[in-house]
C-alpha cells in the first residue's frame, strides 16, 4: 500500500461538500482524496452520524474509492481517551461525539483531522487541550484543520 498522508474527516466535512458556504474548499479536498493524494480515515462513528444526513451526502460516501479509504472502528481505547477530554474539561459532556472523533483520529495515527466545527474542534484553545492530553497519554500531536487549509 502506498504511504499517503492520512486524514480523518468528521461528519461536518461531508455536509460541507453540498453547503454553499463550505463547498468551495470542501470539493477540492475530495478531489485530492479521489486523486490519491490522501488516504481518508472514516470511522464507524462518522458512518452512524451520516445515516441521518440528506441522501446526497450519504451518496458522497458511497462513491468514494475504497482504495482511498480506511475504515476504523470505535475501541475501548478511543472511548477512554474521549472521556478524558471531557473529564479534563476540554469541552463539555454534550460534545462527547466530537471528542470521540478526536480520539479515533489520534489513536489511528491520522496526520490530520479535518472539520468545519470551529466551536468544539478547529479551535486553538480546544486543540491545545486535546493535544496536551494526547501527549500526557503517549500519543502524537494531532494536526486539526479546516478544509480551507488543504487548498494548495
Amino acid at each position: 500500500m502506498i504511504n499517503r498522508v492520512k486524514i480523518y474527516l468528521d461528519t461536518s466535512v461531508f455536509g460541507g461538500f453540498f453547503d454553499e458556504e463550505f463547498a468551495e474548499h470542501t470539493k477540492p479536498l475530495f478531489d485530492k482524496i479521489e486523486n490519491g493524494q490522501f488516504t481518508m480515515l472514516i470511522s464507524d462513528l462518522t458512518q452512524r452520524e451520516l445515516t441521518t444526513a440528506p441522501q446526497q451526502v450519504r451518496n458522497l460516501v458511497l462513491h468514494l474509492k475504497s482504495e482511498m479509504t480506511q475504515l476504523i472502528q470505535t475501541s475501548d481505547e478511543a472511548i477512554d481517551l474521549a472521556n478524558e477530554y471531557i473529564a479534563q474539561k476540554v469541552v463539555g459532556q454534550t460534545n462527547y461525539s466530537d471528542c470521540l472523533h478526536i480520539a479515533l483520529a489520534t489513536i489511528n495515527k491520522a496526520d490530520y483531522l479535518v472539520s468545519w466545527n470551529f466551536k468544539h474542534i478547529v479551535n486553538v484553545q480546544r486543540i491545545r487541550g486535546y493535544n496536551g492530553i494526547n501527549l500526557r497519554n503517549g500519543y502524537s500531536l494531532l494536526e486539526i484543520r479546516s478544509p480551507r487549509e488543504f487548498t494548495f
